[in-house]
């Protein structure tokens, strides 16, 4: 549902000019998908839309590409400056950091968009990773140390 509903924003943006997510709900509820405002502004912040301003006014669009970093870019960045361990237990991925900078890890990791990351938790300086399953765990800590490594 999930899924769909966000692949239909994406229609939605690219077809109309959409100011607001008071908007956005409405054509989603045209659409037949019941959501709520507050869904919406995940979704949109998920998705990495952004409001420009153009000829028409403002309006919800996609990131231009250049100003997404790609995943490793990032995980290079943030991961060689403040992690230093990375450690897995089924589907749970903790990362040990430079003090304070959990939170800035974590939030790299929730802007990164990646599907398999279920939510983050971070303290000082240890994160918690809850992974959608062991595998993919333990594929994302085998990642990180190899960013760290760099």
């Amino acid at each position: 549902m999930k899924n769909e509903r966000q692949e239909r924003i994406l229609q939605l943006i690219r077809e109309k000019d959409i100011e607001t997510q008071e908007q956005l709900l409405q054509a989603l509820s045209e659409s037949g998908f019941r959501t709520t405002q507050a869904t919406i502004s995940r979704d949109i912040k998920q998705l990495r839309l952004v409001k420009r301003t153009g000829p028409g006014g403002v309006r919800y669009e996609l990131p231009q590409k250049e100003t997404a970093p790609q995943f490793t870019d990032r995980l290079d960045s943030i991961f060689q400056q403040c992690m230093i361990q990375c450690s897995c237990a089924q589907n749970i991925v903790v990362i040990k950091t430079l003090p304070g900078l959990a939170s800035a890890a974590c939030s790299a990791i929730d802007g990164m968009g990646v599907e398999t990351v279920v939510g983050t938790l971070a303290g000082d300086d240890t994160a918690f990773l809850v992974m959608t399953d062991e595998l993919s765990a333990a594929s994302f800590c085998k990642d990180i140390r190899i960013h760290m490594k760099k």
